[in-house]
């Protein structure tokens, strides 16, 4: 088979899972469309303890009401509950999830989601087309396509969420503008260590908590993995926590290192943009 024959292949294959994603999309069979969506109210927080593992995250207790029964039920978050909860406090709304009909394999994330349509995967499939199409463009009409049929559109879409980037930016900057300080303390050092299977080799993660208390007189207890000098031998270290008011979720250590992150951000996507015309540029000069 030569390459023609391969690459019009791969883009039927690939163009038929898509059909068929959006299809189960359309009739509402999707994993997605089958999963049971619910939020979830943190009713206790068990302080982590110190020198344990950062496996499984804060120990937390939920209740939610089942739609089913109609009925208050209260699960934990021990073993592989899908997202790690980082961040936790009495009253904090997440989201929980499970397979319809089958509500012992709940699930958690870090907050509350809507529904989701399973168009992850098809549309995955779709792009596989569109690169398979490219290549099989620049395999019958030459290699400056490639860099046509990459760059070009790539760069228009760069460019198109540009502005939603700036916003996004200048709405970051505010919020932490606006952010509350107040103190806080390391109350645990997580320490993980693993083993390679290969050579032996381990390598250690540290993991400190914090725990602090709003304004509101929330109290919260966080994993900190940033901003933290010497985090090995910070707990009991009282540090100053940056958090938004209306989220203790968003916090940070270091409130002028995160200002000066989201300028480097939209610099980083301007480059991006430059970097892909400049790749379709080159391939319409070596045409």
């Amino acid at each position: 088979m030569g390459w023609d024959e391969f690459l019009v292949l791969w883009c039927a294959v690939w163009g038929a899972v898509a059909l068929v994603g959006y299809g189960m999309s359309l009739a509402g069979v999707t994993k997605a469309q089958r999963t049971v969506r619910l939020t979830g109210r943190i009713e206790r927080v068990r302080e982590p303890r110190h020198g344990g593992s950062h496996k499984g995250g804060i120990s937390v207790v939920v209740s939610y009401r089942d739609p089913a029964s109609g009925q208050e039920v209260t699960v934990t978050n021990d073993g592989e509950r899908g997202e790690m909860i980082t961040v936790a406090w009495e009253g904090r709304e997440i989201g929980v999830s499970h397979p319809r009909g089958r509500p012992h394999a709940y699930r958690f994330s870090n907050s509350p989601e809507e529904p989701g349509r399973g168009l992850f995967w098809p549309g995955f499939a779709l792009f596989l087309v569109y690169v398979g199409l490219v290549v099989l463009v620049a395999v019958d009409q030459g290699w400056p396509w490639a860099l046509i049929g990459f760059g070009g559109p790539w760069a228009v879409f760069a460019a198109a969420h540009l502005p939603g980037t700036i916003r996004a930016k200048h709405d970051r900057l505010a919020r932490l503008a606006a952010m509350d300080t107040v103190q806080g303390r390391v109350v645990a050092v997580l320490k993980d260590v693993s083993v390679d299977q290969d050579d032996g080799h381990t390598w250690t993660t540290i993991t400190p908590v914090v725990s602090f208390t709003t304004r509101a007189g929330t109290v919260v207890t966080a994993h900190c993995t940033s901003h933290l000098a010497d985090p090995a031998n910070s707990y009991g270290r009282d540090v100053t926590v940056h958090h938004t008011p209306a989220d203790p979720a968003d916090f940070t250590l270091d409130r002028a290192a995160q200002q000066r992150s989201e300028g480097q951000d939209v610099t980083f996507n301007v480059l991006v943009i430059v970097v892909l015309a400049a790749t379709a540029v080159a391939g319409v000069v070596f045409l």
